[in-house]
């Protein structure tokens, strides 16, 4: 599969979409660079193809993805976890060569995205 959505991610969209109350809705995949690793993973609810897009189905899910996200996010697994830390969605991405701690970043092998820096806090002198 080109993308894969597991059960639990699935479920979780279509309660999502059920509470968006529009039909025709589906879910858009995207990368954008930037993070402090190069790309960001983003997701959002979109009625409108786009000419370049690809139309994905996964666990009755259907999914629109671009080129640049198609090539970044191929094999990818879209899943939704709870903890004790909270719950949100994660993507399994076997072309990230390193991510972030939070997993929302990511550095693929053949394109170094736009890493922007990290704001530490700066130390305060009395």
């Amino acid at each position: 599969m080109v993308i894969a959505i597991t059960e639990r991610a699935a479920r979780k969209i279509q309660e999502i979409l059920a509470e968006q109350q529009e039909q025709d809705l589906c879910l858009r995949l995207y990368v954008a660079k930037g993070g402090c690793e190069g790309f960001t993973y983003g997701m959002a609810f979109d009625r409108e193809r786009r000419e370049d897009d690809q139309v994905i189905e996964a666990n009755g899910i259907r999914v629109l993805v671009d080129p640049l996200t198609l090539h970044l996010l191929r094999g990818a697994q879209i899943d939704y976890v709870r903890s004790m830390m909270g719950e949100g969605f994660t993507v399994r991405n076997p072309n990230a060569v390193s991510t972030c701690g939070c997993g929302h970043s990511f550095k693929a092998v053949d394109d170094p995205g736009e890493p922007d820096p990290c704001d530490h806090p700066q130390s305060l002198e009395s």
